[in-house]
């Protein structure tokens, strides 16, 4: 069984990407999981210009190109992997958090950790509902089970995959995947997906494909200040999602050690 754990680190360089990148590949070292930090832009996803709702610093400063599709890179892999995890550049591990391939049950075609299914903060909660009726509501062919916590969706920080999932991608590399007409909406940022990274593009493919899923524990994708710090203990992997809410912006490495090591 080959597995690999992929991540994305391109641009400016970042204490708090150095030290979340280097638990990765210590965990993965722990484990024999391959590991592959993509440096530099591969997919070079552009907006039509011509229609795009985005800010223009929102890809101009790239080069024209959106660094958020990056990681889809990783379905070029498939060749060569059993099983695949999409980890953030901007998520810590703990060091002895357990192999998280080991969760997959074995007709599982995509994991991964429902957002609402955190010990979430009160404010957090609100934000959620916000957040998913203007993300999820205009894609209204699909259930997204709305509740008090908002609608059922995973935080793709961290996406969990195996090969069973390529049939999915119908010949598709990555680039083309993202390319595809469906999906020109989101990359382009039309209405409330503006601002949107991958997150509500890779959602909907999961629900629209009627993929096998299986909700992880939210231990595996612990979203900083969206629950209590008491409850960090417990956290796997601890993703550091809202940079202005961080000491320094994330930069304060040392504090934010102190904060997780308890």
């Amino acid at each position: 069984m080959k597995r690999l754990i992929y991540q994305v680190y391109t641009g400016a360089p970042s204490k708090l990407y150095d030290w979340c990148t280097d638990s990765v590949m210590k965990y993965c070292e722990r484990h024999g999981i391959d590991h592959r930090i993509q440096k530099h832009p591969i997919m070079k996803i552009k907006p039509d210009v011509f229609v795009t709702n985005r800010s223009k610093e929102s890809y101009e400063k790239y080069g024209g190109f959106l660094p958020i599709y990056e990681k889809e890179n990783a379905f070029d892999h498939w060749d060569t992997y059993d099983q695949i995890c999409i980890v953030d550049a901007d998520i810590w591990i703990r060091p002895d958090a357990p192999n998280i391939f080991e969760e997959l049950n074995d007709d599982t075609e995509f994991a991964g950790v429902l957002e609402r299914d955190l010990p979430l903060l009160d404010w957090y909660k609100q934000k959620l509902v916000n957040y998913t009726r203007m993300q999820y509501q205009p894609l209204n062919k699909i259930d997204w089970q709305f509740g008090k916590s908002g609608g059922r969706f995973y935080n793709m920080g961290l996406m969990l995959m195996d090969k069973k999932i390529v049939k999915y991608l119908r010949g598709d590399s990555g680039k083309e995947f993202i390319q595809r007409a469906e999906f020109k909406d989101f990359v382009d940022g039309q209405g409330a997906w503006k601002w949107s990274t991958d997150q509500t593009l890779l959602n909907y493919w999961v629900r629209k494909e009627n993929m096998v899923e299986q909700p992880l524990s939210w231990k595996y994708n612990t979203l900083y200040t969206a629950i209590d710090n008491k409850n960090l203990k417990d956290a796997y992997f601890v993703h550091f999602f809202l940079k202005d809410k961080l000491p320094n912006k994330g930069e304060n490495v040392e504090e934010l050690m102190r904060i997780v090591d308890v």
